[in-house]
């Protein structure tokens, strides 16, 4: 009952560590408190049925009977007894919660708050599973089914996550199923008395088994591999392949703008990657009635932290169902007009770009959602590549005196209050008084923050900007002056925040190269960020501060006209015919050099084309190629520097002295020490560096057979017997047998060229493979490198055999049952 007991508290436990991926869904953690609070109800209503030795079928139906409990006491509809019993009144409330689950879930996209439909579903299924791994792992005595419940929550965020699941909830989930799998087999053993090893012999108290320690490794090596695996392997996920085989855009996980869904993209990472590539890919294809277009836009930034602003997780309705109306505007000119967006494979993100203020989208599924507050249209479970799609949009003009009559949006409107938070930076409060003196409408506000951001007032465009000293990105941006379209837009943003207006930074793409027939192609080159404004009355009105020279497709209106072009007044330097509109009206006498240094260098700023580079990868494959091929070399040139320091002058030829001659020498010389050790050393290079010729032509090398005996059969095996070969090879092993046995070695025998002549012989005889392998990747080179890995890995493991057995003897488990 005991062991029971104890298996059951681990059932819950696991159940809870199972649901870790949840943490993924919810913005806060409120959802595993209270599934924290269901799972140990039921967990003590298990043990209380069995307590009481009820049947299994009992067991089942007092753990729903305390899931029950725990729901009505923390989602009570009002009309509960004694505050935790459950009436018809109370089933009414779980209903709604279960339909307002599925309203919210086609709504919010991840993270997701904390709404009680959403709390309660959740609780609702982690105290299932709760159940269902009781009764298998306790009940049944099944742990392993108790599996199948528990990946079905995993299956959750897997479902709702675009690419993949962040690997550390599912390690979490994994160990908790582990340990469910191992206290039960530990219960199992218990059964049996004192454990034993597979050879017999106890195991101490103290001590774990070989067997379980095995098992221990085991699991940790299968859970390392299921975590690495997918993130290796491309395809599986959008792992860590993917992060480093895309095509640089900044995204964080392989995808343009995408970070697990709508609520976790970093728009900025993705256009700043996007923009700094040196190729140029296409991404939509547009056809609109509309003579001049606006942007097409496809996200929205609204949230201002001090590090910048970030995007919110949207949420809205389906696009397959009629969307709600765009309002009036007063003074503002507005006008239906229809457009077909074709999406490349190249864009794939959770949302879809469409004009401002859609009315009615066409092509795209129940997964597609239209926010109406952000103007963007997301998803949750589908993404933007390859779809095509019709957008009946309206769009609105504005005039400068319409706007100028607008109100100031009172303060405790919604909007005022969400789009003009910020964190107080005093640069940013000083520029923003002087830019506003004397401007007493909220149109000239932001028209004095536009028109700061000018050529006149030392900004330029450049895709690299310079680090600043400050500690913050907007100080330093206003300091430094130099930057792309993301930080113009956004530096615009905080500073209409700062004079009191609501302002957000919007992303999209500008016009591409029209193909004719109301036709545009729109590439990476097109992404662009800009701000829009609102103006009580009038909406979110778009202003785009970027340098208009710099921006391909850059569009400009009336009342947010280019900032660097001239005055309209005729001047002697702007071109024949030009307006203060036309891009021919910007060019002044110094100007031309300011273009050439701010604009991007990979698009011609006079035609806005982009400029065609040679592709690099040849010259990365060609240094891969080559690297490649200097790693093969190693092996080579190793044995080539082996085979140079072994062939050392031959010792001079002197005589011997030794108890072979007749009587001593002629001329009363002897051989002396040092010429004794060189010759010897001599004769031992030279035997190994036979040796090491036979390892490469795979010739059989007997560690046990002397000197002689080596000779004789390679005499009788692999050379002829009265050639060259056959004396040199005698010769080789006569030297080494002097230099190991004698007392003086043999001295003035041609021992290199007797080793050329045995190399020349084996290498006739071996076939072209076995030649080739010899010279470019030697056998025995290879051979020593193995054997050296193999002894300092089995060093490692003898050493570490030896601190672990030290350290096991201070393992308090050690000292416990010393004790006992």
């Amino acid at each position: 009952m005991i062991a029971s007991r104890n298996l059951g508290f681990v059932a819950a436990a696991a159940t809870l560590l199972a649901a870790a991926p949840l943490s993924s869904i919810f913005e806060r953690w409120t959802w595993l408190i209270q599934a924290a609070i269901a799972v140990a109800v039921v967990a003590g209503a298990a043990a209380l049925a069995r307590l009481l030795r009820a049947p299994l079928w009992a067991q089942a139906l007092s753990m729903l009977a305390g899931l029950s409990l725990a729901l009505t006491w923390l989602f009570p509809a009002g009309g509960e007894l004694v505050g935790i019993l459950p009436t018809p009144t109370t089933l009414a409330h779980f209903g709604e919660l279960l339909q307002g689950s599925v309203q919210d879930m086609r709504s919010y996209g991840v993270k997701v708050p904390d709404t009680t439909p959403l709390l309660f579903i959740t609780v609702l299924g982690v105290g299932g599973v709760a159940v269902l791994v009781d009764v298998l792992a306790v009940g049944l005595r099944r742990p392993a089914l108790a599996g199948l419940p528990m990946l079905a929550i995993y299956s959750v965020p897997v479902a709702v996550y675009v690419d993949s699941v962040p690997a550390l909830p599912f390690v979490v989930g994994a160990c908790g199923y582990l340990w469910l799998l191992v206290t039960d087999n530990v219960e199992r053993v218990r059964r049996f008395g004192r454990r034993f090893t597979g050879e017999g012999r106890d195991v101490d108290v103290w001590e774990a088994s070989p067997l379980a320690a095995a098992g221990r490794r085991l699991a940790v090596v299968g859970v390392a591999l299921a975590v690495a695996l997918p993130l290796a392997v491309p395809g599986m996920t959008g792992g860590l392949l993917n992060q480093f085989t895309s095509a640089g855009d900044g995204a964080g996980n392989g995808r343009f703008g995408q970070g697990g869904g709508p609520g976790r993209i970093d728009l900025f990472a993705a256009l700043s990657g996007q923009l700094n590539q040196s190729e140029v890919a296409e991404m939509v294809k547009v056809t609109t009635t509309e003579a001049s277009p606006f942007y097409l836009r496809f996200g929205v930034a609204d949230e201002l932290r001090p590090d910048g602003f970030r995007v919110r997780p949207p949420t809205g309705t389906r696009v397959d169902r009629e969307l709600p109306g765009i309002t009036d505007r007063r003074g503002a000119g507005q006008q239906r007009y229809r457009a077909t967006v074709e999406v490349s494979r190249n864009l794939d993100m959770p949302l879809v770009p469409v004009y401002t203020d859609p009315v009615e989208v066409e092509g795209l599924n129940a997964n597609w959602l239209y926010d109406r507050n952000l103007g963007v249209v997301f998803s949750n479970r589908d993404n933007s590549r390859g779809k095509r799609y019709t957008v009946e949009y309206v769009r609105s003009t504005f005039t400068p005196a319409a706007l100028r009559r607008a109100p100031s949006l009172p303060a405790e409107h919604p909007i005022a209050v969400q789009q003009t938070r910020r964190p107080s930076v005093q640069q940013v409060d000083v520029l923003v008084s002087r830019l506003l003196e004397g401007k007493r409408n909220d149109y000239d506000k932001v028209r004095a923050i536009y028109d700061y951001f000018s050529r006149e007032n030392g900004f330029s465009y450049s895709l690299s900007t310079k680090g600043g000293t400050s500690g913050q990105e907007i100080v330093d941006f206003l300091d430094n002056k130099v930057g792309f379209c993301q930080q113009y837009a956004a530096a615009m943003a905080w500073l209409v925040r700062a004079a009191g207006i609501p302002a957000r930074v919007a992303f999209g793409f500008t016009n591409g190269a029209s193909t004719g027939n109301g036709s545009y192609v729109m590439t990476n080159r097109n992404l662009h960020a800009w701000t829009e404004v609102y103006f009580d009355g009038m909406g979110w009105v778009p202003f785009d501060p970027t340098p208009a020279y710099a921006v391909q497709g850059a569009a400009r209106s009336a009342w947010a006209p280019d900032s660097d072009a001239p005055d309209p007044e005729p001047s002697g330097t702007a071109a024949p015919g030009a307006t203060p509109e036309e891009p021919g009206a910007t060019a002044g006498p110094q100007q031309p050099d300011a273009v050439d240094r701010d604009v991007d260098e990979t698009f011609d700023p006079a035609t806005g084309a982009p400029i065609q580079r040679a592709p690099t990868w040849p010259w990365w494959t060609a240094g891969a190629v080559l690297a490649l091929a200097a790693l093969l070399c190693v092996p080579a040139l190793r044995r080539m520097a082996l085979r140079r320091r072994r062939h050392l002058p031959v010792a001079p030829a002197v005589p011997t002295g030794s108890a072979e001659a007749a009587g001593p020498p002629a001329t009363g010389m002897v051989v002396l020490g040092a010429d004794r050790d060189r010759a010897r050393a001599d004769a031992h290079a030279a035997w190994d560096e036979l040796l090491d010729t036979l390892v490469d032509y795979r010739v059989r090398v007997d560690r046990t057979e002397t000197p002689r005996a080596t000779a004789e059969r390679l005499v009788r095996e692999s050379l002829t017997e009265d050639g060259t070969s056959a004396t040199a090879v005698r010769l080789l092993g006569r030297a080494e047998e002097r230099a190991r046995y004698a007392r003086n070695p043999l001295t003035g025998e041609p021992l290199r060229p007797a080793l050329a002549s045995v190399r020349d012989a084996l290498a006739a005889r071996a076939d072209r493979r076995t030649r080739l392998l010899a010279v470019a990747l030697p056998p025995s080179v290879l051979l020593r490198w193995r054997s050296a890995v193999t002894e300092r890995s089995t060093r490692l493991v003898t050493t570490t055999g030896r601190l672990r057995l030290r350290m096991a003897r201070w393992s308090p488990r050690r000292l416990l049952a010393r004790r006992a």
